[in-house]
């Protein structure tokens, strides 16, 4: 059975798409995937991510729990300070990227993939201490995303925060429409942009106050997908998954490796023995794009596969990612990528494929 987020019945009202999407029915998009990321990019847009998975761990072992837990380090985090990382098995595979907020000084908010929601829960409940209390609030928390480059200006006039404040992997807690919400500055896009975490029952009243703004449009998962592909951010389930560790996703800056952490030992033996294959960007010479799957052929042999292809709305061509040979195939290298009826041509090109500021 199929879940419906707080706003399923304002999505339908507002004529979007809707699709499923990691056990989610989800808005796929609602004036038109390419309107909606340019919008996004100059204006701002708006996203329901309340299908989400938010965990709370607290207790006077927590840090150390956490710190063990996931990749980056969060030993020496401040309150009001998040950091992107990755729940890996011991074979040093990434069983999900998260973010962790450290809400309070022996308390941690973790944000999980949807549809790794229950994998991770009992992941992490087995790894954690017994005075370490945990605590699954996915069901009563809601999240948007208000995402652009007016959404200070858009937000300033909804909140009592002092935004300015509020730098990048950051957060704090604020009213917005009168309610208390979580605001941080991580997200999806690559644009400057806040996410906002509040009661369940409140999302209805943020959602349609945000959108009174002529400057705010309703974005559908299609754009957030094309806006995180030309930034190069990797899709849980797709371009990182438990087949592949952040060495070969191409992520070890998100890994300190001077702390011990549960696949630690699996990522040390790669780094020595060599990654073989390795995630790496596409940019190709028209508009049509790849499937997932896609075969890379370099130099006439098959040298990886394509995870993530899509037409790119500000380059006006397909971009992607893939994992290949590392050896065989370097940035500025041409690729052909196939399925065997239509070939692409393409070359290599490293993320982000477009520019944009975040300060």
């Amino acid at each position: 059975m199929l879940k419906n987020t707080p706003l399923h019945q304002e999505h339908i009202r507002l004529g979007a798409r809707i699709a499923p999407f990691a056990g989610w029915n989800m808005p796929i998009q609602y004036s038109g995937i390419i309107e909606e990321h340019l919008h996004t990019r100059t204006k701002a847009g708006l996203f329901d991510i309340c299908h989400m998975g938010e965990f709370i761990l607290r207790g006077e072992t927590a840090k150390g729990d956490v710190d063990y837990l996931i990749t980056h380090r969060t030993d020496d985090m401040a309150v009001g300070k998040c950091c992107y990382g990755f729940l890996l098995n011991d074979k040093g595979k990434i069983a999900d990227d998260l973010i962790a907020f450290k809400t309070g000084e022996n308390e941690f908010m973790l944000v999980v993939n949807a549809g790794t929601v229950d994998k991770d829960r009992g992941w992490i409940k087995s790894h954690l201490s017994a005075e370490t209390h945990f605590e699954d609030i996915s069901a009563k928390t809601a999240k948007l995303d208000l995402q652009g480059p007016l959404s200070k200006d858009i937000l300033s006039a909804y909140t009592d925060a002092t935004l300015d404040t509020i730098k990048k992997y950051h957060f704090l807690t604020a009213k917005v429409c009168g309610v208390k919400t979580l605001i941080s500055r991580t997200g999806y896009t690559g644009e400057f942009g806040y996410e906002l975490y509040f009661p369940k029952e409140e999302t209805a009243k943020l959602w349609n106050k945000l959108l009174q703004n002529k400057d705010v449009k309703p974005v559908g998962l299609g754009a957030r997908d094309t806006l995180r592909l030309e930034m190069g951010y990797s899709l849980y389930g797709q371009d990182i998954d438990e087949v592949h560790t952040p060495l070969e996703a191409n992520l070890e800056k998100f890994i300190y490796m001077e702390k011990g952490f549960i696949g630690k030992a699996a990522l040390i033996k790669q780094r020595s023995s060599g990654v073989k294959n390795i995630l790496v960007g596409f940019i190709a010479k028209g508009r049509r794009s790849p499937r997932h799957n896609f075969d890379v052929v370099c130099n006439n042999e098959a040298a990886g596969k394509v995870t993530s292809g899509s037409f790119s709305p500000c380059l006006k061509k397909a971009i992607g990612l893939c994992y290949v040979d590392k050896d065989r195939a370097k940035e500025g290298d041409k690729i052909t990528l196939t399925d065997g009826k239509i070939s692409i041509e393409a070359i290599i090109k490293s993320p982000p494929f477009i520019k944009r500021s975040r300060t």
